[in-house]
């Protein structure tokens, strides 16, 4: 990776001055939680991996630093990223390197299906909820894995090779989706997914899967059907563009857009996103085939968003929208579904001037409208909230500063330049 592109150093901070109209172009960038399990899916083949539109992200360096620790080489120019093993496989997944990243557990389910050993620590990554990964091994567990809990962490064993079987999520998990997915695709016999989740970045790994030889139907439905094969060769595919990126830009555009282009916008993955911009005011005009013009609302409407899985409102654009909501007229509400602990930033949003009430259960927040957010150092509490806060500080009056913006640096790539190509007043400051 491109580290003096995605480098965070100890105390960074971004340094912005609200109240700046955009105007210009901005170029998607591609899809943070495709290009993760689509390199997972490295593991599977001793064959070369071609990645293109890849993120210059610290989540995709995190990666790439465990694949390589496993034994995966790994090239990356120009958002290209050449995976292919050329080492002898180490079957422990470092602590080190996997505590940063929950998506780390996505190797999981490749290793035990090639291999049929292998030894992750317990992931790390953002503190927005408790996201439990016994829905991962309960599945596999069924296709004949065996897991012991050792020192914190996971030791995965398989007999042979793993087998094919009917498995249904009680919840639907899209991590858990792709681990049983590419486990399934050397297993032996048939394994039918059922409540699986249907994000675009599933579909997207699927669509490797099945470059790669695999034999996979239904991905982007509830129910996938996958046939084991015996090996997968190598494959090349594009990264999908961004949706949750994509979404961030339209909600500032709606704000402070003067007149706003994003170019590979994927309308086809935002339509019902889109909608509820639309009931607040806010227009997403297609411009071209995959070519966006966003300017700001007249009036900000309020509106009542739950948050839920795909093809429904995202929760890693909850927060974004939440600073959006704090300029409707009127009182809109937010119900967030899929994590507990999803509100942090409320806290930041308020010391910047916002009304904002949250339930006793910490489920549901109430948006009344204000005039304006005035800058203040906050902190960018996780991956999504930061953006929020940027957000916020691009329209707040005066100065704000964003603290701890390491997490920025994991979904976002080179966000500061891109706002700056649209007229922001935003720099980063190294104490």
């Amino acid at each position: 990776m491109n580290k003096t592109a995605i480098e965070n150093k100890k105390g960074e901070v971004l340094k912005i001055k609200g109240g700046k109209p955009l105007r210009g172009v901005v170029k998607i960038s591609g899809a943070k939680n495709a290009a993760l399990p689509n390199m997972a899916a490295s593991l599977l083949t001793d064959g070369y991996l071609y990645l293109n539109n890849v993120p210059n992200l610290k989540d995709v360096e995190t990666m790439t630093q465990l694949l390589n620790n496993i034994g995966v080489k790994s090239e990356y120019k120009n958002e290209s990223l050449l995976l292919k093993f050329d080492r002898e496989v180490n079957l422990n997944a470092d602590y080190e390197i996997v505590r940063k990243m929950r998506a780390s557990i996505l190797v999981l389910g490749p290793l035990l299906a090639r291999f049929g050993f292998a030894k992750v620590s317990m992931p790390g990554g953002c503190s927005i909820g408790d996201r439990p990964i016994d829905l991962h091994l309960k599945a596999l567990e069924k296709m004949g894995a065996t897991f012991e809990l050792l020192s914190g962490d996971i030791i995965g064993k398989v007999k042979g090779r793993l087998k094919g079987t009917d498995i249904e999520f009680p919840k639907i998990t899209v991590t858990g989706t792709e681990n049983v997915m590419m486990a399934a695709c050397l297993a032996d016999g048939t394994t039918v997914i059922k409540n699986a989740a249907k994000e675009p970045e599933v579909v997207d790994l699927a669509n490797l899967l099945n470059k790669m030889g695999a034999k996979i139907k239904g991905a982007g439905t509830s129910e996938i059907v996958i046939e084991g094969v015996s090996s997968l060769h190598g494959a090349k595919r594009n990264i999908i563009p961004d949706r949750i990126e994509a979404g961030t830009f339209a909600i500032l555009g709606g704000l402070l857009g003067e007149s706003v282009v994003i170019e590979d916008y994927p309308f086809e993955y935002l339509e019902y996103v889109n909608s509820v911009l639309r009931e607040t005011g806010v227009e997403v005009v297609k411009v071209g085939e995959n070519k966006a013009f966003v300017k700001k609302a007249d009036k900000l409407n309020p509106v009542h968003i739950e948050t839920k899985e795909y093809p429904l409102f995202p929760t890693d654009l909850q927060a974004q929208i939440m600073v959006l909501l704090c300029f409707a007229d009127g009182i809109s509400t937010i119900k967030e579904n899929i994590f507990e602990n999803r509100f942090m930033h409320v806290p930041e949003l308020r010391r910047m001037g916002a009304n904002i009430e949250i339930d006793k259960d910490n489920r549901i927040a109430k948006i009344f409208g204000v005039k304006k957010l005035i800058g203040a150092n906050v902190k960018a509490t996780d991956l999504r909230a930061s953006a929020a806060m940027v957000i916020a500080g691009l329209v707040a009056e005066g100065e704000t500063v964003v603290e701890d913006i390491y997490h920025l640096r994991r979904g976002y790539e080179n966000i500061e330049g891109k706002l700056r190509s649209l007229g922001a007043e935003i720099e980063v400051i190294t104490p």
